[in-house]
C-alpha cells in the first residue's frame, strides 16, 4: 500500500491518512472519547469516498490486528451506524467489486468482531458465490484453516463446500466447538459430519492415514484426536442435534463390544453374575448383529470354552463361515454332555447357598407376588397397623453406568412371618387404566408418613428417589418420611467402631469378612447390606441375583427368594440389635437414636459431608457422618479430595482450578489404578461409563461416582459441586498449583525475582541447567492484569504462602532447601516491566511460576452461580 494510490482514490476530499493520524492521536486520550467520535462522523463527511477511506486506514494501521478492542474496530463500527445514516454513500457495480477485493484481503488477518461490520459495509452478501468460495478456498490451501471456515459461517459458504474437507484440519487442532458450529444450521452437514466420523471410527481404520497429509499442522493434537475421543465427539453430536444414533453404526457397535467385554468380566472374572442374568443382558446386547454375535463367539473361547461357544453359535443362527475353527464339530458333539454337566453344576451350586449363605426362614407360601389391586390390599390391611415394624427394599433393572434415576420394578414388603413383592409396573399400569392412578401412591405415602409404624431400610433416601421417579405422585416422599430405621447408618456405627464383635464365643475383625467355601475363595469380598448380614446373623446374602432383569416377567424363583430375603433379613437384623446393642458397641437406646429421615444410599446419592472417617489406609479422608444429614452439610475445596479417571482428565483441571484436591490419572493408565489411589489416600473416584460398575465395587460405600460424559467439563464439574455440597469461595480459586496440584506458594518480590533471573540466565550460560528443562519446553504464558472491578476495587491475590526472604537461600539461588529448582528460565523478560506486577508466586513442589493475569476473572465468570458468599470477601487476581 502507497500514499499515492491512496490519494488517487480520495480526489476532491480529506486524505484519509491524515484523519487516521487526528484519531490516533485521541484514541490515546480516553477521557476524548466523545470528541473522538464526533471527529470520525465529521471526517467520514469529508471524504470522497468514505467506503474507500475505511480501507486506506485500516491497510496503513496494524493495531486492529489484535485481540480485543482496537481503534480500528472503533472507526469500522461508527462508519456502520453513519451508513445508516446516509445510505447515498453506498457503492455498487465495479467500484464495489474493487473495494470487496480489498476488504478481503484484511478479512484473512482481522479478529472475528470485525467480520460482521465489514461484511455488512461492503455488502459481501451481495457478491458472486464463486468469487466468495474462491477466496475462501485461497485462505484453506495457505492453511488458514480455522480463518476460512469462520468466513464461511459468516458468509453461509457451507453448502456449497466439503464439510470433510473443511472439518477434518480443525479436528485435528481440537477446534470442535468450531466444527460445531460450521455445521450447526445445516441438518443435511451434520449428517454427513457424523458419517464420516463414525467410518473413522472403523477397527481397520488408521487415524495416522489422515493426519500425514497435515504434518506441518500448527497446533496439531494427536493425543486429540483417538478413537476414544471420537467415539465421545459423535455420542456428544448425536445428542445435541438430535440425530438417529443409526447413522453411526461403527461407534454403537463399539459401545455394544465394550458392554459385552463388561459383562464377561462379572460372569467370568469377578464370578458375580448368574449364568441366567449373563445370559439375558448378552441377548439384549448382541441382538440380531452378526458384526456383535462374531466377536460374542470369540470372547467364548477366550473366557470359557469351544463348547460354550458353539452353544451359542447355534443360538445365534451363525453361518458355517462364521465359525471359528473347531465350533462346527462341538456343535452336534457337547450337545447332550454339556446338559448332564450343567444340572450337576446347579445341584452343586444349590447345596453350596444353603451352608454358606443367609436362608429366608419363613415357607415359600409366605411370600405373595402381588400384581392386582385386589391381592394388594391384603397387604395393606397387615402393613399399615400402628406399631408395625416393616422391611423395604426395591429392585430395578441394572443400567450399566446410563446416566439417570432407575425405574423400581419390584417393592419389596416384610413384616411379621411373610413378605409382599408388588409388582409396581403392573399395578401403576392397572391403576393408570382405571384411573386410580392415586391410590397406589396413597397407601405407600401413608406408610412412610406414619410415624406409628417403624420401617427399615438400607440407605433408604436412594430408594425414595427412584421411587419417585416411578411414580411423580412420590415426589417429595424424602421429606415427609417418618419413623425410619435406615441401618446404613447403623452400619456406618458398627464400622467406625473400635470394638470386636462378638459371634459365636468368639471375636470377629469388624471389616474381615468370615471364612467360607472354595467356591466364594474366587468371590469378591462381601459389602454393603450383605456384609452388615453377615456381622449381625452370621452369614451374608446371596448377591448373586442382584443384577437380573427385573423387569422381565415373569420373575424367576431365584429371584423371588432373592428379593424376599432383601428385605426380611432387615426385620432380623433390628431384631438382634435392639436384643442386644451393647455387644455390638451400640448405645442402649438405639431405637430412640435411629429412628428418623432416611440415610443416603451408596448406589443413589453418595454424598459426602465434613465428618471424617478412617479410610482403608489409615488415612483421615472425608465420609458420611454417623447419622447422615439430608440434604448433607456444606463442605469446602480444601477438605474434599478426588481422583479422576482419565476420561475425566479436562474435570479435572477444572476442579483443582476451584482449590479441590485432584489426582488425574495419564491416558495410559489402567482404570483400576482409581480404586487404589482412592483407598490408600481416602479419595473419591469420579468416573464415567462402564468403568463405573468395576470401580464402585472396589472402594467404600459412597466412594465413587459416575459424572455424565456427554457434559463438557465445566458442566461436569458443576455437576460434582452440586452433588456433593461443596461451596467454593474467591479465596478457594487458584489456591492450588494446576500442574501438581500443591496449595503452598513462595512468595517473591519483583526485584528479588529479578536477581534470581539474571543469576539462572549467568547459571545456564555455563551449564545446560538440566534441572529446568520442564520449564524450557513449558513456558509460562503472558496475560495482562485485568482490574475485576465487578469483585472488588481493590483486587489481591494472597495464596497460602511464605517469603523468599525468609527462608535459607543465599546468593543467586534458585533451588529451594526441599531441592525443588524453581522455574525463572521461563518468565519471558517482558513481564518484570509491568508496573502493575508486584510479586510472582512459585509452587514450592514443581518449581512453576505465577503471575497476575487475566485467568481468574475468567473462572469467576464460569462458575458464578456456584461461589459461595462470604463477610467481608477479598477479591483475587488468577496466576497465569
Amino acid at each position: 500500500m502507497n500514499q499515492e494510490s491512496n490519494s488517487s482514490d480520495q480526489p476532491g476530499g480529506q486524505d484519509p491518512l491524515l484523519l487516521l493520524k487526528t484519531l490516533q492521536l485521541l484514541w490515546t486520550k480516553k477521557e476524548m472519547k466523545k470528541q473522538l467520535k464526533e471527529e470520525i462522523r465529521r471526517g467520514f463527511a469529508g471524504l470522497e469516498d468514505p467506503l474507500a477511506g475505511l480501507l486506506d486506514m485500516l491497510e496503513d494501521s496494524s493495531d486492529w490486528k489484535g485481540k480485543g478492542h482496537s481503534l480500528g474496530y472503533y472507526i469500522t463500527s461508527e462508519l456502520q451506524l453513519w451508513i445508516k445514516e446516509h445510505p447515498a454513500v453506498q457503492q455498487s457495480g465495479m467500484k464495489l467489486k474493487k473495494l470487496q477485493a480489498r476488504v478481503f484481503r484484511i478479512l484473512a488477518q482481522c479478529p472475528t468482531n470485525l467480520h460482521d461490520p465489514l461484511i455488512s459495509i461492503y455488502q459481501l452478501h451481495t457478491a458472486d458465490r464463486n468469487y466468495l468460495l474462491g477466496h475462501v478456498s485461497h485462505l484453506y490451501h495457505k492453511g488458514d484453516y480455522k480463518e476460512a471456515a469462520i468466513l464461511s459461517i459468516k458468509l453461509k459458504l457451507q453448502p456449497d463446500q466439503d464439510v470433510e474437507k473443511m472439518c477434518t484440519p480443525l479436528l485435528l487442532q481440537d477446534k470442535t466447538n468450531l466444527v460445531e458450529a460450521y455445521v450447526g444450521e445445516y441438518p443435511e452437514l451434520q449428517c454427513k459430519l457424523l458419517q464420516i466420523l463414525d467410518t473413522w471410527c472403523e477397527p481397520s481404520f488408521n487415524i495416522k492415514d489422515i493426519s500425514r497429509q497435515y504434518q506441518g499442522l500448527s497446533k496439531y493434537k494427536p493425543d486429540k484426536f483417538n478413537h476414544k475421543m471420537l467415539s465421545k465427539l459423535v455420542f456428544r453430536l448425536l445428542e445435541r442435534f438430535n440425530l438417529d444414533p443409526a447413522l453411526c453404526p461403527n461407534v454403537i457397535n463399539q459401545r455394544h463390544l465394550r458392554t459385552l467385554n463388561y459383562l464377561f468380566y462379572k460372569r467370568f472374572v469377578e464370578k458375580s453374575m448368574t449364568q441366567e442374568n449373563w445370559t439375558d443382558h448378552v441377548q439384549n446386547t448382541v441382538g440380531e448383529n452378526r458384526w456383535l454375535q462374531g466377536h460374542l463367539i470369540q470372547l467364548l473361547i477366550s473366557y470359557s470354552d469351544m463348547s460354550t461357544a458353539a452353544r451359542w453359535a447355534q443360538r445365534c443362527n451363525l453361518p458355517k463361515e462364521m465359525l471359528p475353527y473347531g465350533v462346527a464339530d462341538e456343535l452336534q458333539k457337547l450337545k447332550i454332555q454339556e446338559r448332564v454337566e450343567e444340572a450337576e453344576k446347579a445341584e452343586n451350586y444349590e447345596e453350596g447357598k444353603k451352608k454358606d449363605y443367609y436362608q429366608l426362614p419363613i415357607p415359600r407360601a409366605n411370600i405373595h407376588f402381588l400384581q392386582t389391586w385386589e391381592e394388594m390390599l391384603q397387604c395393606w390391611e397387615k402393613v399399615l397397623q400402628p406399631g408395625q415394624v416393616v422391611g423395604i427394599d426395591m429392585e430395578w433393572r441394572p443400567s450399566f453406568g446410563v446416566v439417570g434415576k432407575p425405574r423400581v420394578s419390584l417393592l419389596q414388603i416384610a413384616v411379621g412371618e411373610e413378605v409382599f413383592l408388588l409388582d409396581l409396573p403392573q399395578l401403576l399400569e392397572q391403576a393408570e387404566r382405571e384411573d386410580e392412578k392415586e391410590k397406589l401412591s396413597h397407601y405407600i405415602q401413608r406408610l412412610y408418613s406414619d410415624p406409628a409404624i417403624t420401617k427399615l431400610g438400607y440407605g433408604m433416601s436412594g430408594d425414595l428417589n427412584s421411587l419417585a421417579a416411578t411414580c411423580s405422585a412420590l415426589k417429595d416422599m424424602d421429606k415427609q418420611a417418618q419413623g425410619v430405621v435406615d441401618l446404613l447408618t447403623v452400619d456406618k456405627q458398627l464400622q467406625k467402631s473400635s470394638i470386636d464383635w462378638k459371634k459365636g464365643g468368639r471375636k470377629v475383625d469388624v471389616l474381615a469378612p468370615e471364612p467360607s467355601c472354595e467356591d466364594r475363595a474366587f468371590r469378591q469380598p462381601e459389602r454393603g447390606l450383605s456384609l452388615l448380614v453377615q456381622h449381625v446373623l452370621g452369614k451374608p446374602l446371596d448377591k448373586t441375583e442382584q443384577l437380573s432383569n427385573w423387569e422381565k416377567r415373569p420373575l424367576r424363583e431365584e429371584q423371588i427368594l432373592y428379593a424376599a430375603s432383601d428385605a426380611y433379613c432387615l426385620l432380623e437384623v433390628y431384631g438382634k440389635l435392639c436384643k442386644d446393642p451393647a455387644s455390638f458397641g451400640l448405645s442402649s437406646n438405639l431405637t430412640e437414636s435411629l429412628v428418623g429421615k432416611p440415610s443416603i444410599k451408596p448406589r443413589a446419592k453418595k454424598q459426602l459431608n465434613k465428618q471424617e472417617v478412617p479410610s482403608s489406609s489409615g488415612q483421615q479422608c472425608k465420609g458420611f457422618d454417623k447419622e447422615a444429614s439430608y440434604p448433607p452439610d456444606p463442605i469446602s475445596p480444601k477438605e474434599f479430595s478426588v481422583v479422576c479417571d482419565n476420561m475425566l482428565q479436562g474435570l479435572g483441571r477444572y476442579l483443582r482450578c476451584l482449590g479441590v484436591d485432584v489426582r488425574i490419572l495419564e491416558n495410559e493408565d489402567d482404570h483400576r489404578k482409581a480404586a487404589e489411589i482412592a483407598r490408600q489416600e481416602g479419595r473419591v473416584i469420579l468416573t464415567s461409563g462402564l468403568p463405573y460398575q468395576t470401580l464402585q465395587s472396589q472402594v467404600g460405600e459412597g466412594r465413587c461416582f459416575s459424572v455424565n460424559c456427554s457434559e463438557k467439563a465445566k458442566e461436569q464439574a458443576l455437576q460434582v459441586l452440586k452433588h456433593f455440597n461443596v461451596q467454593v469461595t474467591l479465596a478457594d480459586i487458584f489456591s492450588r498449583c494446576q500442574v501438581c496440584n500443591c496449595d503452598k506458594y513462595l512468595k517473591i518480590s519483583k526485584e528479588r525475582m529479578r536477581q534470581l533471573m539474571e543469576g539462572s540466565r549467568h547459571s545456564m550460560a555455563e551449564d545446560d541447567a538440566s534441572h529446568l528443562t520442564r520449564s524450557e519446553e513449558k513456558p509460562s504464558q503472558t496475560y495482562d492484569a485485568v482490574t475485576l472491578a465487578h469483585i472488588s476495587p481493590q483486587p489481591i491475590y494472597n495464596p497460602n504462602c511464605q517469603c523468599l526472604e525468609e527462608l535459607d537461600l543465599t546468593g543467586d539461588s534458585v533451588t529451594l532447601v526441599n531441592g525443588t529448582a524453581l522455574q525463572v528460565s521461563a518468565i519471558p523478560p517482558g513481564v518484570l516491566d509491568k508496573t502493575e506486577l508486584t510479586y510472582f508466586y512459585c509452587c514450592t513442589r514443581c518449581g512453576k511460576v505465577f503471575w497476575e493475569g487475566s485467568h481468574f476473572g475468567r473462572v469467576v465468570s464460569q462458575f458464578k452461580d456456584v461461589l459461595a458468599t462470604v463477610e467481608d470477601d477479598q477479591s483475587f487476581y488468577d496466576l497465569s
